[in-house]
């Protein structure tokens, strides 16, 4: 159908796993999307590459999103070579799970850079940068609805990221942009599978109504439609994407 023929959207952290599901969904309905990566190269070109071969146009840039400078010269470099950016989609993330007796200040402060200050960062540029009418998509996650031991840091991250949607939604409604959280529950990615046994991952799938977990699919097609315009007059939200799980 193409609905977002006109749209150029960044997806950051966009080489694998939900990020590179959602640039795919949004190069398949028509926008020109940049991938943006942190250090796997290889897989950002071949991402690219495979929407080039579907039919689609993407780039790949590289930057740290924790790091301020690299965020800007990302944006003016995506914005030089699209002429604009329409959507920015805050996929980039990371989780360490771990009890709190046992959370290091490393652990603590490196989810908080990538997760919340990545996404202050990217925001930052986006209040000044992105088009006027464009769409943010941030991310938060379905566990900061459910108590579940050793994640107490990454929610911490994830409720800082939901606030920061909600009051940035009022600051840049001036200029027709919309803000927006999305809140995947248990997704069949190598940041949620890694390191679980298989027993945990079909007792987290029970806890859904559809007995599975999601699949990046299913988190991409819910970005696309917040990336739309038929989805301007929803902002400032938190939208769960878990099947009922909670």
């Amino acid at each position: 159908m193409n609905t977002l023929a006109s749209k150029v959207v960044l997806v950051t952290g966009a080489s694998r796993g939900i990020g590179a599901a959602v640039a795919h969904k949004l190069a398949a309905e028509g926008a020109k999307v940049i991938i943006n990566y942190a250090g796997g190269k290889e897989a950002a070109d071949q991402t690219v590459n495979s929407i080039k071969q579907q039919g689609g146009d993407a780039i790949a840039l590289q930057a740290d999103v924790s790091k301020a400078d690299e965020v800007a010269a990302m944006f003016d470099a995506a914005i030089a070579h699209y002429s604009k950016i329409d959507v920015l989609v805050n996929n980039a993330g990371i989780m360490i799970t771990k009890l709190i007796k046992d959370t290091t200040d490393e652990d603590f402060t490196r989810q908080f850079e990538i997760n919340v200050r990545g996404t202050f960062n990217t925001m930052r540029e986006a209040a000044t940068k992105l088009a006027n009418g464009g769409s943010i998509i941030n991310f938060s996650s379905t566990t900061t609805r459910v108590m579940m031991p050793t994640y107490a840091t990454y929610v911490a991250t994830k409720g800082a990221v939901e606030q920061l949607t909600r009051v940035f939604a009022k600051e840049v409604g001036a200029r027709g942009i919309n803000v927006n959280t999305v809140s995947p529950g248990p997704t069949n990615t190598e940041l949620f599978t890694k390191g679980k046994p298989q027993e945990i991952i079909d007792r987290l799938a029970s806890l859904s109504a559809f007995n599975r977990i999601g699949e990046p699919e299913d988190i991409a097609k819910i970005v696309t439609f917040l990336a739309n315009d038929d989805a301007k007059w929803i902002s400032a939200q938190n939208i769960g994407a878990n099947g009922a799980m909670a």
